[in-house]
């Protein structure tokens, strides 16, 4: 039995203005998830993503490891419970 989760993470590097928000959403609707992805002002962008635990899993090894455009420094995560707000995964 999977658990529904909800994973905020926050990805450092030049992910901004390479098409780096448009990549997360095509890989977490591909994945079966929602939430939304968005710029920051300090430069880094932040992932929130609700779904079966092993699915937000793979999209932060996705975002750790995968081909994204940019260049990916670091990421880090937490993890709370889902509040199920989400209709869909946006870009905000």
């Amino acid at each position: 039995m999977t658990t529904d989760v909800r994973m905020t993470a926050w990805v450092r590097g030049a992910v901004q203005q390479v098409g780096f928000r448009w990549w997360t959403r095509s890989r977490a609707l591909e994945i079966g998830l929602l939430g939304y992805a968005s710029n920051l002002g300090d430069g880094r962008v932040q992932v929130v993503a609700e779904g079966r635990r092993d699915d937000c899993e793979q999209l932060l090894e996705l975002l750790r490891h995968g081909d994204t455009p940019g260049r990916v420094d670091g990421v880090t995560e937490i993890w709370g419970d889902p509040d199920g707000s989400y209709p869909g995964f946006d870009i905000r």
